[in-house]
């Protein structure tokens, strides 16, 4: 039996990539995020059963996604930190956003049930920061009594690639901890004060599977199609919270996508007594300048079939799709206002 894209590369803690060997003229190549790999394996398997064109994409990280847009090497780059509109024009990139999902903790603690163990930001800062070393540390304990801790000491395990993971995770605990924000900052890559390196959200995960007493950050669809437990969060409003499709959307409510410049909205730490605290939406960056105006298009009749058509898919997986004004906006002011061919003609 042929197995499902999406569960052959959540069973390996490897560079995940869609196989390019029986890549087509038709089919499209895209790189960069791994945040939305399991959603667009997905969607690709869907697209290309209905109208016959692959999609290639290769999860290396929101930094490499960036790098390889830049250097013309895909059809499109896909980041998870969206680029300031400065740095867009500079490179003649234009973005918008495809999904909208949750970074989670999660940990490997015998005894410690899904979503039993409760976290705060601060907390999280301190143990990103090498301050918090033991489970059993008391800022823990107080926020989880009658919970039996483990006394094993504390791995931190974070991103060692380039990730916008990682920028949705460090500009969480950035805004929540002024120490983490002063010591550490938010970026796609950090200099860690400890921990272990895994590269890609499945090398995290891979890593947090096999070691005893760690703690990582993910994208919420490895974490359950791992079953690995993860953590709730006290947010904004001070509620603790779980993560879900309903604490992502409750997070992306308040989103201005019109009036932020490049769509670059980010929606960590946002208020709302449902909301999920490290939510963020997964950006596609292409040359506003297009050299292949039908290529160009391709990608575009994708991510246009997956807005139309692929809602239930993301909802499965816990990720957020793209709200009707949203991918309204998208189509007017990007693909029709932004993107065209050598003669100035609109691709879209």
């Amino acid at each position: 039996m042929r197995l499902n894209p999406i569960y052959k590369f959540l069973a390996v803690a490897a560079s995940a990539t869609m196989a390019f060997s029986s890549v087509s003229a038709a089919d499209i190549t895209g790189a960069g995020a791994t945040f939305p790999y399991p959603i667009y394996a997905k969607w690709a398997e869907a697209y290309k059963a209905a109208t016959g064109t692959g999609l290639n994409y290769q999860s290396i990280g929101s930094g490499g996604g960036i790098k390889q847009i830049k250097a013309k090497t895909v059809d499109f780059g896909a980041s998870d930190m969206p680029l300031p509109a400065e740095d867009l024009a500079k490179d003649g990139l234009t973005q918008f956003p495809a999904i909208m999902g949750g970074v989670v903790p999660v940990v490997h603690l015998d005894g410690i049930a899904p979503g039993q163990l409760k976290l705060t930001g601060p907390v999280l800062a301190d143990i990103y920061l090498g301050k918090i070393t033991k489970w059993v540390a008391p800022e823990i304990a107080a926020l989880n009594p009658g919970v039996k801790l483990p006394t094993t000491d504390i791995t931190v395990v974070h991103r060692s690639d380039g990730s916008g993971t990682t920028f949705l995770w460090t500009d969480y605990l950035s805004k929540t901890s002024p120490a983490f924000k002063s010591t550490v900052g938010a970026g796609t890559a950090v200099k860690w004060p400890a921990g272990v390196g895994g590269k890609g959200n499945e090398g995290v995960a891979a890593n947090v599977q096999r070691i005893k007493g760690s703690i990582g950050y993910v994208e919420y669809a490895y974490a359950k199609k791992n079953k690995i437990a993860h953590a709730q969060m006290k947010n904004h409003d001070g509620q603790f919270v779980q993560p879900n499709d309903e604490s992502f959307k409750a997070a992306a409510a308040g989103a201005d996508w019109a009036k932020t410049p490049g769509m670059a909205v980010v929606l960590t730490d946002q208020p709302g007594k449902a909301s999920w605290p490290v939510t963020g939406a997964s950006f596609i960056l292409m040359h506003k300048a297009q050299a292949d105006a039908a290529k160009a298009k391709e990608v575009l009749k994708f991510f246009d079939w997956a807005y139309k058509n692929g809602g239930a898919m993301a909802t499965e997986l816990d990720y957020v799709a793209m709200p009707a004004p949203v991918v309204k906006q998208i189509n007017d002011v990007v693909w029709k206002g932004q993107l065209k061919d050598g003669s100035g003609k609109a691709v879209w």
